[in-house]
């Protein structure tokens, strides 16, 4: 504060209202940049776990067609009907994708969760503060 201004006490309460409202205002717009922030930190391992996700769905279509074909006719040729043959390939496929749905499954899991906590815990001190401020300035 200037030392010529005058005291809380002698300052008009319209004054200290706007100067509430200006500091709450500029208290609002860096809760939201915290939380940007915050937020964009938290997604990184999310965003990990949606590649991971994605890349399987990609390689697993890709290579489904052919890949299938050949075992199931590798298979046939060792004297086993097409559809024993297909049936083994199947299980074998659905064992891997539940394994892969697993480790997906546990990286989503280490993501954080997406609450900006440090940007809540701020807020609740802001609001602390601006109440105290206007009982202050009320008196």
């Amino acid at each position: 504060m200037r030392p010529d201004a005058p005291l809380e006490a002698d300052r008009p309460i319209g004054e200290l209202l706007r100067e509430l409202g200006d500091e709450i205002s500029t208290l609002v717009r860096q809760e939201i940049a915290l939380a940007k922030v915050e937020i964009a930190e938290k997604v990184k391992p999310a965003v990990a776990s949606a590649g991971m996700f994605g890349g399987t769905a990609l390689l697993g279509f890709g290579a489904f067609g052919a890949f299938t074909a050949f075992l199931i006719a590798g298979i046939a040729a060792l004297g086993l009907p097409v559809w024993a043959a297909a049936l083994i390939v199947t299980v074998v496929y659905g064992a891997v994708a539940g394994v892969l749905a697993m480790t997906g499954k546990k990286k989503l899991q280490e993501a954080a969760p997406l609450i900006p906590e440090q940007t809540a815990q701020t807020v609740k001190e802001d609001i602390e503060w601006a109440k105290t401020r206007a009982k202050s300035g009320a008196r």
